[in-house]
């Protein structure tokens, strides 16, 4: 037994090493995309922002249906008719994410109406935008409803079928603020480095599974009326990402079953900072960049 363990310690390294160089390689080598012709897309909060775009960039690259989830039906209506006139077949259904009993009930109709959804993307997400004392109790609540645990129902909602299959996807649209937490924002924030908990576990636990996989975007602040009104210090230096930039990114993740994403690429960097700056520095980082102030302007989505 003590050689069996003494071996797993030598080869632990090797493969370590194997797998660093493997990722540099395809890296620089150009990706295998999967096809999506087969695929069955459902995109929560489809009707507009990121998720308008997620619905267009799938039925651009040819997903077999897409499926839109939301809380507006003109904005739903609009998504659909546009991704019909693309000529991908298109449904939308009205759901709030946040109800858990509406999510099992529309998920029985969309499997009875257009199949089996094989590709689930989490973007349904609101934010309010006020410090905790501001904030209503109601308004925290449905943050952490739609944001966090929106993602539970859906996700039982369809994975065991995805399982059974051997084909499945789930995504989800999160975001750096996960990671780096901004004031005026709690929320949101709050919400999303749950939900970062939730898919990291979730992205751990189908290893063993086969053909089921996850992927988890963070992107840094994006151009959408969600976040109207927040003010970068430097947009220049740190430009809002645009949301077809963020879907594009999105999908080619997806076709190359990358777990976790972070756009842009710089937000690394502020993830080894936080890991080994002392506080004090990384208090100076969020005053020098503007954070600090960035929700004082915030309007919201109209």
């Amino acid at each position: 037994m003590m050689w069996k363990w003494l071996g797993a310690l030598l080869l632990f390294p090797v493969q370590m090493v194997y797998l660093v160089v493997k990722a540099a390689v395809c890296l620089l080598l150009p990706p295998k995309l999967r096809d999506l012709s087969r695929e069955n897309v459902l995109v929560t909060g489809g009707g507009r922002g990121i998720g308008r775009h997620l619905a267009r960039e799938f039925a651009r690259r040819g997903a077999r249906k897409i499926i839109l989830w939301g809380r507006t039906e003109k904005c739903l209506k609009e998504t659909t008719e546009e991704i019909r006139m693309m000529g991908t077949e298109c449904h939308y259904f009205i759901c709030d994410v946040g109800n858990r009993e509406e999510v099992y009930q529309q998920a029985k109709a969309v499997r009875e109406k257009v199949g089996d959804i094989t590709i689930l993307v989490n973007n349904a997400a609101v934010v309010h935008g006020k410090s905790l004392m501001d904030s209503d109790d109601d308004a925290l609540l449905k943050s952490q409803h739609i944001n966090t645990l929106g993602q539970f129902w859906t996700t039982k909602a369809f994975l065991p079928r995805m399982l059974e299959l051997q084909n499945g996807h789930i995504v989800c649209l999160n975001s750096v603020l996960a990671l780096s937490a901004i004031p005026g924002a709690i929320d949101y924030c709050t919400s999303k480095a749950s939900s970062f908990a939730f898919m990291e576990s979730l992205t751990l636990g189908l290893l063993d599974c086969p053909g089921v996989n996850a992927t988890t975007v963070l992107p840094f602040h994006t151009s959408t009326e969600m976040f109207q009104g927040m003010r970068i210090r430097f947009p220049s230096l740190f430009p809002p990402l645009k949301p077809e930039t963020v879907a594009r990114r999105t999908v080619e993740a997806v076709q190359m079953n990358q777990a976790f994403l972070l756009l842009p690429w710089t937000m690394h960097v502020l993830v080894i900072l936080k890991s080994i700056l002392p506080q004090a520095a990384l208090e100076e980082i969020h005053k020098f960049s503007g954070s600090y102030t960035c929700m004082n302007t915030f309007k919201g989505r109209t």
